[in-house]
């Protein structure tokens, strides 16, 4: 599947919590790229468009938010709403973020360096790749 959930080790004891982000160990990947969102509108959805080669872990550091997820056969949503836990979303996946909490915080750790032409930004395109027929007219 090209997204799952990722659940990290947490270390800690009275004084706090610690998590490891380690390349190649519970990141599944060499890290290239960090990035975060913040000041995010709860009636403002991000996202809207899949990768064709990035492969990104996303957590919530603080709020929530819900993640709908498109393979070009099924959706699904997930809610990130837990440092704890890291969504991995691979290659031609579509995304979109919407029912962000207030004061939502996520980081991204992405496996390449920024490249605006891997993005797919028109969902019919995205549909074409993932259906592997360039001539499909849907």
């Amino acid at each position: 599947m090209g997204y799952h959930c990722v659940y990290f080790q947490t270390m800690g004891d009275e004084r706090g919590k610690l998590i490891a982000l380690e390349n190649n160990k519970n990141i599944p990947f060499a890290i290239k790229r960090v990035y975060y969102i913040f000041d995010t509108s709860p009636d403002k959805p991000r996202g809207g468009h899949a990768h064709t080669e990035l492969e990104q872990i996303i957590i919530a550091m603080d709020g929530s938010c819900d993640f709908i997820l498109d393979d070009g056969f099924k959706k699904e949503i997930i809610t990130l709403n837990r440092p704890d836990m890291g969504l991995y979303i691979g290659k031609n996946i579509w995304r979109e973020m919407c029912n962000f909490s207030y004061g939502c915080k996520l980081v991204i750790l992405a496996n390449d360096f920024y490249n605006e032409a891997e993005y797919i930004r028109d969902y019919k395109k995205f549909l074409n790749v993932v259906r592997d027929n360039d001539d499909m007219i849907i």
